[in-house]
């Protein structure tokens, strides 16, 4: 297995449903994903790629195929194997958010740190990592600040502090802009940009062809199947990228 492929799947199939109402969501995808790498996932509604994004991030499993994630075929785990994958090697940025309520900005971003079995360090200094991680997003001066003291946008920058502080092999952001206005989002996603030019692994679902020109490589589905994986050769603000924005949120 090549050291610097970070994710690899291997006619990875996901099926819904049993007999005549079976869904087949994933359809035998073949998928590698390079160190370093920031790609973005599109397609319609019902494509298949937030069940993709559930299978990577280790919260589902195929139903046949296997996917290697840093080269650990991670296809069968059980339930608490895949909780300490989710734990130690993926950092999740949602849509919504999921942050605690009643819970300030450093105790959210802290939660990962504490659920860590491998973590050894004190809290003191799982304290200094989250302020970290927080002052990297530009929120060193709301650490106290709870949810609903913060702004769409300052919650997410506290999602991705949080998806941070566990050093993971990869960022995984589920529509990471659609709950923003466009200042949020871009905000945003130069947050993600300067993430990938250091060095990280981010893969980005979304339907909004402005955010996804932010990636460097753009993966389409379309029922089940990866339509189109291209380099991307857009530039944020391009007027010739095709529409696919607005669209319902999918169901698979």
């Amino acid at each position: 297995m090549d050291q610097h492929l970070i994710i690899q799947t291997r006619e990875l199939t996901k099926i819904y449903g049993k007999g005549e109402v079976q869904i087949k969501a994933l359809d035998g995808i073949n998928l590698e994903i390079l160190e370093g790498e920031f790609v973005a996932i599109m397609g319609p509604s019902g494509s298949g790629k937030s069940t993709l994004m559930n299978i990577l991030g280790c919260l589902d499993r195929p139903t046949s195929g296997h996917y290697y994630l840093a080269g650990e075929d991670v296809s069968n785990l059980n339930k608490m194997q895949l909780a300490a994958i989710r734990n130690q090697r993926i950092g999740f940025v949602f849509q919504s958010y999921n942050l605690l309520p009643r819970t300030s900005a450093l105790e959210n971003v802290m939660l990962p740190l504490l659920y860590n079995r491998r973590d050894n360090s004190s809290e003191a200094e799982q304290r200094e990592i989250a302020i970290k991680a927080l002052e990297s997003v530009g929120l060193a001066d709301r650490l106290d600040h709870q949810p609903q003291e913060l702004s769409g946008g300052q919650n997410q920058k506290v999602a991705i502090a949080r998806a941070l502080v566990n050093d993971p092999v990869i960022i995984l952001a589920d529509e990471p802009t659609g709950n923003l206005d466009s200042h949020s989002g871009e905000e945003i996603m130069s947050i993600l940009t300067t993430l990938h030019s250091q060095g990280n692994t981010i893969v980005m679902v979304t339907h909004d062809d402005e955010i996804a020109s932010h990636a460097q490589r753009i993966v389409r589905f379309k029922d089940g199947c990866i339509d189109y994986d291209q380099p991307n050769n857009f530039k944020p603000g391009s007027e010739n990228q095709t529409e696919e924005k607005n669209e319902p949120e999918e169901d698979h």
